[in-house]
């Protein structure tokens, strides 16, 4: 009976020191995992390459020419009837900064055709449509904005987005002229300074991002460069374009 009674009181008093043991412990709350912030694609370069067509018009062209009876050649001016059609293709490398900023430096080939300057009677044998034929390389450094849709951002997949975009730099042109039988105009190019304004919308999957748009490519002259009398030119051009482009982010 003693045995027992010792038994019991002996495991009673573990117990409590167990419990007394216990309540000296420090607590540690459970360990809370924070993920790692999610930058998406800020701060990341990019490839691009666009194609789209193009509308080309300027008011009027010039030479030197004379009305018949010809007195002597004078500089004449001569009204486009026909806006001329085309292509272009380019590619680019860019930086975006995550913030709807970005820029690109781009280069793109155009090709238009079928632009027309008329020549009234009363130039004689001279008188007629002339076509022009135009190749042009167009070298530009650009910068936009770009408006995020929904909220989605400026990271990886930002959905859809509107952009705005102005670019600066220069068009090496070279032009051929169809002239009526029996007229030569020789071929000729010229540089100028060449400068644009962009509008689109787009949308962004991520890695890819895909848009179409509106640019206005202005130059300010094109001119075959040849010698006088037979140096042709026309002022304040406009290409009108119509694009579309994919961007391939890096990172």
């Amino acid at each position: 009976m003693r045995k027992l009674i010792a038994g019991v009181v002996a495991g009673a008093t573990l117990l409590l020191a167990g419990q007394a043991f216990a309540a000296d412990m420090p607590y540690y709350p459970p360990v809370i995992e924070i993920p790692d912030v999610d930058y998406g694609y800020a701060g990341s370069f990019y490839l691009r390459g666009s194609a789209g067509g193009n509308l080309f018009w300027s008011r009027e062209a010039f030479g030197y020419d004379c009305v018949a009876p010809c007195g002597g050649l004078v500089e004449s001016s001569f009204p486009f009837t026909e806006v001329g059609y085309g292509y272009s293709v380019g590619a680019g490398i860019g930086y975006e900064t995550g913030t709807g900023l970005r820029f690109d430096a781009t280069l793109d080939y155009i090709n238009n055709e079928g632009a027309t300057v008329t020549k009234p009677p009363a130039y004689g044998d001279r008188a007629g449509d002339y076509r022009l034929s135009l190749r042009s390389t167009v070298a530009l450094v650009n910068g936009y904005y770009d408006f995020s849709f929904g909220g989605g951002g400026y990271g990886a997949a930002g959905g859809a987005f509107a952009y705005v975009g102005a670019g600066l730099g220069a068009a090496f042109t070279h032009a051929n002229i169809s002239a009526p039988p029996g007229v030569v105009v020789p071929p000729g190019g010229n540089t100028s300074l060449a400068a644009a304004g962009m509008v689109g919308v787009g949308y962004d999957f991520g890695a890819v991002v895909a848009d179409i748009g509106y640019r206005g490519l202005y130059l300010p002259q094109l001119s075959t460069s040849t010698p006088v009398p037979d140096t042709v030119w026309s002022n304040h051009n406009w290409l009108h374009e119509i694009r579309a482009s994919l961007r391939y982010r890096f990172n």
